[in-house]
């Protein structure tokens, strides 16, 4: 019999099969005649084991809820999944203060040990992630290191609070401003009135005081006191001399309302420094964990949200903790 005859009679279904699928055959016919074959009968020639294992996951396998098909703009925006999936494991190591054996790693990440193996090889070739040879632990590199600083030294803590400052003022209407520590004390270095500007008679380059301004309450409860001394000590012995009440007066007064905002980890001010003008101060954190610059917002009694937890604290609080981030902070120990 042909080749061709035993193909015919192997995948005809109807007929009777008259001739073993390997009677006489050599090696060669039979590769030759599985070439002939479509893919369908190729694969039900021959059944084995494997047939029913699951197959080995794929480095980039879509997510369960990720869209098989993207069309048009999606399609422009999409990535390289693998990437993204890749970077779990970083995100995992950067959060994590020490090396992780593989299969908490994995864990941690969402993956199987496997796959985030495969992912490992790869970072541990560009040195984003290094290995202990004797444990087998893993953790970020140096060239982990090297992308953080290259970072840091590119950014610019007033420009990215500017801008985030200009969409909250936008979505809230609210008057907002930033402040940074000058020589002379809490200086003010922007400022973005609201539509219904609050009259604080305040512009750039004013010095504001520690002990009657949340933003000077703030940077008063987080430098260091060698730094808040001397303009403390000023300001203790003005307010000793005025008939004026409303800061702390002594030097109790003055630790119990620092405590206070460091509870808090913000500062607030209700009629303080100026009658009817309510203010909140959030911190701004760099990398090394110090006082980078304070966020600032104020506005008019009964038009002013001056709640803990309410909606002008917590906006002002996501937005200055978004710029720690930015600029390397970290609240968990590394």
């Amino acid at each position: 019999m042909t080749i061709e005859g035993i193909y015919s009679t192997m995948v005809n279904r109807r007929g009777p099969s008259t001739v073993a699928p390997n009677a006489s055959l050599t090696v060669f016919e039979r590769a030759r005649c599985a070439s002939l074959m479509p893919p369908i009968a190729r694969s039900g020639a021959i059944h084995t084991d494997t047939d029913s294992a699951e197959p080995p996951e794929p480095l980039d396998a879509p997510e369960p809820d990720d869209e098989s098909v993207e069309t048009g703009e999606e399609k422009l925006r999409s990535g390289i999944q693998s990437i993204e999936v890749g970077f779990r494991l970083l995100e995992v190591l950067t959060h994590e203060p020490r090396a992780m054996m593989l299969r908490d790693l994995a864990q941690r990440a969402g993956m199987s040990p496997a796959k985030a193996h495969r992912y490992l090889v790869s970072f541990l070739r560009l040195g984003v992630v290094t290995q202990d040879p004797l444990s087998g632990r893993y953790e970020l590199g140096g060239f982990a290191l090297q992308l953080g600083l290259a970072r840091l030294a590119r950014v610019d803590g007033v420009k990215l609070a500017r801008i985030a400052l200009a969409e909250l003022r936008d979505r809230l209407d609210l008057t907002v401003g930033i402040a940074v520590w000058g020589n002379q004390g809490p200086t003010m270095v922007h400022w973005m009135e609201s539509s219904h500007p609050a009259k604080a008679s305040l512009k750039l380059g004013d010095v504001m005081p520690l002990l009657s301004s949340a933003t000077g309450l703030l940077f008063a409860a987080y430098l260091p006191s060698s730094k808040t001394a001397a303009m403390l000590e000023r300001e203790l012995a003005d307010s000793r001399r005025s008939s004026h009440i409303g800061g702390p007066r002594t030097r109790d007064e003055v630790e119990r309302v620092l405590a206070e905002v460091r509870q808090h980890e913000a500062a607030r001010v209700e009629g303080m420094l100026l009658p009817t003008i309510h203010a909140f101060c959030m911190p701004v954190f760099d990398s090394t964990g110090d006082l980078a610059l304070g966020l600032i917002a104020l506005g008019h009694e009964g038009a002013f949200d001056i709640r803990w937890g309410g909606e002008i604290d917590t906006a002002l609080r996501e937005c200055a903790q978004k710029l720690s981030y930015e600029l390397g902070y970290s609240a968990a120990p590394r």
